[in-house]
């Protein structure tokens, strides 16, 4: 648990670990392939949670023409203490920071947001407003709530529908196995921690 401050808090430091970059050294750091962008994606996942900075989620912003990678991000909610800290929130800040701009749809060119499996409640609405043109995901079911026990909040059943309808293309359904399977990894620890902060309470409460 992070100490709390003794005083009023003016500024926020968040900071990837060192081993992101360098898995995503490690990849090429261009990869042209979709597959390889999400294969990318489920090894994040996989040593985020190993690594105890949070669950098994992972995210990277990427050119989908030339495959370049502009910036990547895992969930660090435990990691940070701060609940917003979700691997797409992660990824597309620092996918903005690094290319300067607060819409991403300004640089030109396309921009994708990839992530191991469709966004919760809250990354649904980051998504939407960051200015990406392309969501790939590697699956839309309720599969993750079942293995891993995470509430991913009440999203509506024409979410990808309103994505399309603001220029997001949805894809899905590449390397849907994979990522499954961090899911179940996850699922199977006998120290799981799942931090939603209504956990056990009533949605009326």
């Amino acid at each position: 648990m992070n100490p709390r401050s003794t005083g009023p808090v003016t500024a926020l430091d968040v900071a990837l670990p060192a081993w992101v970059d360098e898995e995503v050294r490690a990849a090429g750091g261009v990869l042209p392939e979709v597959e390889a962008r999400m294969s990318l994606v489920h090894r994040l996942a996989a040593r985020n949670h190993q690594e105890g900075c949070g669950g098994p989620f992972a995210a990277v912003v990427a050119s989908p023409d030339t495959g370049e990678i502009y910036a990547a991000g895992v969930n660090l909610v435990l990691a940070t203490g701060l609940s917003a800290m979700h691997a797409e929130v992660v990824a597309l800040s620092f996918a903005q920071a690094r290319l300067g701009r607060w819409d991403l749809s300004a640089l030109g060119t396309p921009v994708e947001l990839v992530v191991n499996w469709r966004p919760c409640v809250m990354c649904y609405g980051a998504t939407m407003w960051s200015g990406v043109q392309l969501l790939t995901i590697a699956g839309a079911g309720d599969e993750i709530e079942a293995l891993t026990g995470f509430d991913e909040g009440p999203m509506r059943d024409d979410w990808a529908e309103q994505f399309a309808r603001r220029g997001i293309t949805v894809r899905t359904d590449i390397l849907r196995d994979e990522a499954l399977a961090v899911f179940a990894d996850y699922g199977r620890r006998d120290d799981v921690i799942v931090y939603n902060a209504r956990q056990g309470r009533a949605a009326t409460d």
